[in-house]
Order: structure tokens, then sequence, then C-alpha cells
């Protein structure tokens, strides 16, 4: 058979490229159709908010226009609920504003507010209750509720960019918490702000859940950390709070490039804390409650403001972390040992470190030590690293902590002569924290 002329071939292969371009431009224009159409417009005149979502289908979304709509709305199906500016959903002061009881609901660009305000039933803006997996929670503001958002027995949830407003004229023991987790797995809470809540965070009982470049302020604790494995503390900033970010009984978290900033108790708390690295996160001036500040907050006046206080924790890496300015710069008590604990900078805390036991403690790792800002040795050889081991405390020191009056002797000559007697005569020096290898610069 002769071969088709050249002509007819592309003429042929120019037609099917034609017709397979209307075919892929027709095949989008009805997706985008299909899309637009899954959309729906809601309007506060357009009758109750319930009965809408009762009536769509699962998987509809509802675009809510500007205007206030009731609240005390339950979800029960996979839905999409997105409000466009000024779009508020208002629970006028009873029950949750939302409540979720299905998986895969997303909730964007909300204004939720106006819960209940019943700790015990727990009302929030939103409510996700159990198996109310993959709900995305973005771009809201809750205020005026009881609790922000509070999620349990459930996994693979995202919250994202809210804004999150609690009542700052309530005793914060009195509030509900800005995010309330509890059983929760492989989730994620990123760029989210919360203020003026109970507490920022608290996480219960959960597994895999990671907090990441959120903002915390005005709280009694920004991160409640309990009972929780293999979590990620990334980038998150804390200011004004009693403790930024408070660790307790959980195991294998990764805390990295946080900041605490005017916090007053502890910047970071550690109890019984395992497995676990704390790195380059930077705590600058705790300096502890001390007047009517305190006696609001329902804490000890004169409590001392600790960058760090690592309690019966044990096998964790502390390193490359900023403490300064505080009263204390790290605090180590009950059985925290076995710690590595190297590249740290402290600086200008006016007692460095607190460590009451009698073991001695080696601060520095593989020839590496921390940046005091109180060391006066020096550096001969010039490779960076003190000549002489940097101690922080002495015998005067214990004696002082375990008889906090003593302190009205501190500049007594009974006391100079005590310190003079152990710099001299080095027998008498209690076993306790040495950096053998400090840094002469800042890491």
């Amino acid at each position: 058979m002769a071969a088709a002329p050249l002509g007819v071939a592309a003429f042929f292969l120019g037609g099917c490229v034609y017709r397979g371009l209307i075919f892929s431009s027709a095949l989008m224009l009805f997706l985008l159709v299909q899309t637009a159409a899954a959309a729906m417009t809601v309007r506060p005149d357009d009758g109750a908010l319930q009965t809408i979502i009762d009536r769509v289908e699962p998987g509809a979304e509802l675009v809510l226009e500007a205007g206030v709509y009731r609240g005390g709305i339950v979800i029960d199906k996979p839905l999409t609920l997105r409000g466009r500016p000024g779009a508020v959903i208002d629970a006028g002061g009873e029950g949750d504003v939302v409540r979720v009881t299905a998986a895969d609901v997303r909730l964007e660009g909300l204004i939720l507010r106006n819960s209940g305000f019943n700790l015990t039933e727990a009302n929030a803006a939103v409510y996700g209750d159990r198996g109310a997996n993959n709900i995305k929670i973005v771009n809201n503001r809750m205020e005026n509720s009881a609790f922000g958002i509070w999620l349990w027995h459930l996994e693979g949830a995202v919250a994202r960019d809210n804004d999150i407003v609690g009542r700052a004229e309530v005793r914060s023991q009195d509030r509900g918490d800005g995010l309330r987790l509890y059983n929760i797995d492989r989730s994620l809470f990123v760029g989210n702000t919360v203020r003026d809540t109970r507490d920022g965070v608290y996480i219960d009982t959960s597994r895999e859940v990671e907090f990441r470049d959120n903002s915390f302020s005005d709280l009694r604790y920004g991160i409640h950390y309990m009972y929780s494995h293999h979590g990620r503390i990334v980038g998150n900033d804390s200011r004004r709070t009693r403790s930024g970010y408070a660790l307790m009984m959980s195991n294998f978290l990764e805390v990295v490039g946080n900041t605490s900033v005017d916090d007053h108790n502890y910047g970071f708390l550690l109890n019984f804390v395992r497995n676990s690295t704390v790195a380059e996160n930077r705590v600058e001036r705790v300096t502890g409650w001390h007047g009517p500040a305190g006696r609001e907050h329902g804490v000890t006046l004169g409590s001392e403001g600790k960058a760090i206080f690592i309690y019966n924790s044990q096998g964790n890496e502390i390193r490359d972390n900023v403490f300064a300015q505080s009263e204390i710069g790290i605090h180590l008590t009950a059985g925290s040992e076995q710690n590595r604990i190297y590249g740290n900078s402290f600086l200008h805390n006016q007692t460095q470190v607190r460590y009451v036991a009698t073991r001695e403690q080696e601060w520095s790792y593989n020839g590496r030590g921390n940046y005091w800002s109180d060391y006066l040795g020096w550096d001969l050889s010039g490779d960076g690293i003190g000549d002489t081991p940097y101690e922080p405390n002495d015998a005067v020191d214990r004696l002082l902590w375990k008889y906090p009056l003593a302190k009205v002797l501190m500049n007594s000559p009974a006391i100079q002569v005590l310190r003079w007697a152990q710099r001299q005569f080095p027998v008498f020096r209690p076993q306790g924290v040495r950096d053998s290898a400090p840094l002469m610069r800042m890491p």
C-alpha cells in the first residue's frame, strides 16, 4: 500500500490534536462547573443555618455571606463551612458554637463567638467529638468562648492560622483553654494565636502531634503537655505567661527553635520527661512573681523565675539554647541526671545554675561545653575552650538553698571567709555541676 501523502498525514494528526484540545477544554469546563455547583451560597435571611446543613448532601460546601448566624449547630456529615469576611456564628452564650461529630469537616474564615461558659460541659467555639477525624479548622477567629477548640478521640486534625481570644476579665483558672486536646493522633497545629485563655494548649494522652509557629500570650501556660509522646514543638513564641512550656510525663519530644520572653515562673519546665531533645530555644527575662501581680494570678509572692527547670528528667539532650537575664538560668533537682547539656549560652542570670543534689554532673560533650557570661578563665591555646573548668556553685550556695533565710548573711565576713577557704582548699568543695570545656564565645 502506498504511503499517505505528507499533507494528509499532517492534517490527520493535526485534527487529532485539535479534537484532543477541544475534549480537554470541555472536560476542564465541566469540572469547573461541577465544582462551582457544589458550593452553595447562604445568607442570614435564608433560614436557620442548622436546617440548611441538615438538608445538604454529604461533601457539600456552604459559603456564608457576611452577617450573623445562630450558633449551636451540629455537623454530622462531611461538609465544608466557609465564611466570607464578616460571617459570624453566634451561640448566644449557650452550648457550643459549632459541634462536629463526623469526619472530613472543614471550617474556614468564620467568626465563632459566645459559646456557653460551662467548663464542666466543655463549651467551645469548635468541639470536635469522638470520630471527627481529619477535621480542618483554618483561619477563624474565636472569641468569648469557654474553650477555643476542644478535640478528643480523633486523628488527622489540622488547626491553622486561627485567632483565639479568651476573656481577660475572668481569672485565668476560671477560663477554658485555647486548644484542649485529649487522645489525639497525628495532628498539626500551626500559625495559631492564643491569648487571655487559661492555657494556650493543654494536650493529654496523645501521640505524634506537632505545634509549629504558634503564638501564646497572657496565659497560665503557653503549652501544657501531659502524658503525650513523640510530639514536636517547633518555632512557637510564648510571652507573659506563668510558664511558657510545661512539659510533663512525656517522652520522645522534639522541642526546637521556640522562644519564651517575659514569662514568670518558668520558660521551660521538664517534669518526668525522658529521651527528648530541647535545642535552639531562647528564653529571656523570666523574673518570677513579685508584688500584686503574683497575688492576682494565685501564685506565691516572691517565687523565683527559672529559664529552665528540670525535675526528675533523664536521658535528654539540652543543647544550643540561650537562657538569659533570668533569676535562675537552669535549676535541676530530684534525680535529673544523665542528661547531655552542652552548647548552651547562659547570659547574665542572677544565679546561673542551681543544682540540688550531691552527684557530680559533667556539662560538656565531645569536648564542647557551654558559654557562661560570668566565666573568668583564660584561653591561652586559642582553641575557643577555657583552660579551667567552670564550676558555678559551692557549699555556700547549697547552704543558702537549703536555708533561704540565710540570704541575709550573703555579704557577711563569715560567708566571704567560707568562700575564700573553698577556693584555696578544693577538698572542701562539694560535688556538683562541672563544665570541663567552657566556651569562650557564644555559639
